[in-house]
């Protein structure tokens, strides 16, 4: 997937600045699909922009549709904004885009951010986050994240995910700074996230997501 040049601004942003950001951006794509060289296998997607304005969002990807593109991005949220906020521009813009198109919302997010997506029509996703939080010892579990640097997994020898490692080898990896750790972690949490992805297409694929959202999210809160 090529993805077009695009501006992603900081949140809070004046009107006239995402009203030039969004004409700039719709000039930008135009050029980029102009270049963009078809083959098999390779698609371009337009990214919508207009910050926290549902109309400029709207202006934004019918101008990318009128370009046209093999599916279509929302980008410029999860930069800062509520969570509210972002769901708000979702329910609102998701909607105006093609539904035989991928919609693919850009850097989100936490699991619970996903489903929110999901719920609002959001097919893809892309985030550093598993990455990101395996690097500082923090690992996704079913019950929220948990932190193996923590003293209360020293002695912990319940077994780490699918490793066969116990919690309080992790934690000492993790203490000892070993780069191992960071792997393991890091694989956990991808794993996390793709059982998770898996079970959201199952759940659509059953026709019960809603209760699927709502168990995942009681269970992951603790709620």
């Amino acid at each position: 997937i090529t993805m077009v040049l695009d501006e992603c601004l900081r949140l809070p942003a004046s009107r006239e600045r995402v009203e030039k950001n969004v004409e700039m951006v719709s000039r930008w794509a135009a050029r980029s699909k102009s270049a963009f060289v078809n083959r098999a296998g390779y698609g371009i997607f337009g990214i919508v922009q207009g910050a926290d304005f549902a109309d400029l969002r709207a202006q934004s990807a019918k101008q990318l549709i009128d370009i046209g593109f093999d599916g279509y991005a929302i980008g410029g949220l999860a930069v800062g904004e509520p969570q509210s906020v972002m769901f708000e521009m979702l329910e609102k813009t998701t909607p105006l885009l093609p539904s035989d198109k991928p919609r693919y919302l850009m850097g989100v997010g936490t699991p619970l951010d996903i489903l929110g997506a999901v719920e609002r029509g959001i097919d893809m996703f892309d985030c550093v986050m598993p990455t990101r939080a395996g690097r500082t010892a923090q690992a996704f579990t079913a019950h929220g994240t948990i932190n193996l640097r923590n003293a209360r997994f020293r002695d912990d020898a319940t077994i780490f995910g699918d490793t066969g490692l116990t919690m309080s080898y992790i934690h000492h990896l993790v203490k000892a700074n070993e780069i191992l750790g960071s792997i393991l972690l890091t694989k956990h949490n991808l794993k996390f996230y793709q059982d998770l992805m898996r079970d959201i297409r199952l759940a659509i694929e059953n026709g019960n997501f809603v209760e699927f959202k709502q168990r995942f999210i009681k269970t992951y809160t603790g709620g």
